[in-house]
């Protein structure tokens, strides 16, 4: 497993601090009463990268001297610490939001604010408007108090409260509102962008040697973050998927060679799409980013798709934003979006066209439908699953940032929470590793062939379970 270039052992996973705790942390007491069990991970204690015996013996060395493990790849572990760096009652918050929609937002606003002020007992807490804009003067946005009855009841709603923005802003303006602020401690809620952004920040600070600390909760529905398994919003996201590709099959299922086409978000990682379409059982192909197709020639998807509708009448087609980009011509490849992101062409209008122009040729009746619910999966609130992991992420940065843990996110890996440094969060792409075990079972579900089409799967580089 590497990064590019890098093994695992010689990845820096060690976090940055702004210096030693000397504050008696207000939790301390209750720490004293808790106990030890296979539950727990203590504050010096590490939590292993590794999860299987042959993974941990390719390690170089294996042991020490004395024969304990040595130099093993593991992560600083969250929670509360009994000394932290903020004394709470004369420490300023800032909280932003920033990139595109994804459930949960709010809940982990929420989160912050009531682990702030119920258990820190941390008195000024300010919410900056339409992401990394609410910094800089000349965009006049407001700045919200944030106490816990301004955020009650908000984790029912979608979106989020502060408003979002994308595009970059100068590290060197919104440090400056931060000091005039007095700010010592900044959350990031954002995608890699925004973490990218928030390492600015990180360093810009580092160079006028303040004390503040960025902590950030990555956001993404296309659960493309590294190192993390599983990111909040990703499962009310699929989940709401699932109730458009139950649709499809009924439009598809209702009409003489009926095909459905639902195109999910997945620019670059096809994790929505596959687990929606496990998760509804109904999909015929699923396509993805992380394994090319072709659609003429007889192994193409067109040869299946009209050998699945001749065999049960309909078939169902679920396609992520970022599959397929291998057939388009990609002369305007430099053209990005706000974000740097670079901007995708039309997966979906290209299916749309070459199905109906295949079964034409071919004599074909063909009614298609065409299903396109990004802006609504990432829209909706979070389902309980989510709703609670966002609350416990949003625990892990607020112990996290008042320890003086800096330039990191919180993140879930082998099912333990752990602070990551920004740099590994934002140093590669979470992807469907094709394979794994995840695209196996959907290969499994939908009884798709292996390859569509001579096209050979670029090898993995997935370094999060899935």
């Amino acid at each position: 497993m590497t990064i590019k270039g890098a093994t695992v052992n010689t990845m820096d996973f060690a976090v940055e601090t702004l210096g030693p705790c000397t504050v008696d942390s207000p939790l301390a007491p209750r720490l004293e009463l808790r106990g030890t069990t296979q539950h727990t991970v203590s504050e010096t204690d590490r939590v292993l990268f590794d999860d299987t015996v042959s993974k941990i013996l390719q390690r170089t060395p294996v042991t020490g001297q004395d024969g304990e493990p040595a130099d093993l790849p593991s992560l600083e572990a969250t929670g509360p610490r009994r000394k932290i760096f903020f004394d709470p009652a004369k420490t300023r918050v800032g909280i932003v939001t920033c990139g595109g929609l994804c459930p949960g937002i709010n809940n982990v606003i929420r989160g912050l604010v009531s682990e702030l002020t119920n258990h820190y007992g941390v008195r000024r807490i300010y919410g900056f408007k339409n992401g990394y804009q609410g910094f800089v003067p000349r965009y006049g946005h407001d700045v919200i108090d944030l106490t816990p009855q301004a955020v009650e009841d908000i984790d029912g709603e979608g979106g989020t409260i502060l408003g979002s923005s994308r595009g970059q802003q100068d590290a060197c303006e919104i440090v400056d509102c931060l000091e005039r602020m007095g700010i010592g401690i900044l959350f990031v809620i954002g995608g890699d962008g925004s973490m990218r952004g928030a390492q600015k920040i990180s360093a810009e600070i580092k160079v006028r040697d303040l004390k503040t600390a960025v902590v950030g909760i990555p956001k993404t529905i296309d659960n493309d973050i590294p190192f993390i398994d599983q990111s909040f919003g990703f499962q009310s996201a699929f989940s709401e998927a699932t109730r458009s590709i139950r649709s499809a099959k009924v439009e598809a299922r209702s009409a003489p060679n009926g095909v459905s086409i639902v195109k999910l978000m997945g620019r670059h990682s096809g994790f929505i799409a596959c687990y929606a379409a496990l998760a509804q059982n109904d999909a015929d192909f699923v396509l993805v980013p992380e394994v090319p197709f072709t659609l003429e020639g007889p192994g193409g998807l067109l040869h299946h798709l009209r050998a699945k509708v001749a065999d049960q009448g309909h078939a169902l087609v679920v396609v992520a934003e970022g599959a397929g980009q291998e057939l388009f011509d990609d002369r305007d490849g430099g053209a990005t979006d706000a974000s740097g992101n670079k901007k995708l062409h039309d997966v979906g209008r290209l299916l749309r066209q070459a199905v109906t122009e295949d079964f034409a040729a071919h004599g074909l009746e063909l009614n298609l439908r065409y299903i396109d619910p990004s802006y609504v999966i990432r829209s909706v609130p979070a389902n309980p699953y989510d709703s609670v992991l966002c609350a416990r992420l949003a625990h892990a940065a607020v112990h996290a940032a008042m320890a003086g843990r800096t330039n990191m996110v919180v993140g879930r890996w082998r099912r333990r929470f752990v602070h990551i440094p920004i740099a590994l969060a934002v140093s590669a792409r979470n992807q469907v590793d094709p394979h794994g075990d995840l695209w196996w079972s959907v290969l499994e579900a939908t009884g798709q062939p292996l390859s569509l089409g001579q096209v050979q799967a670029p090898e993995p580089q997935s370094y999060s379970p899935q």
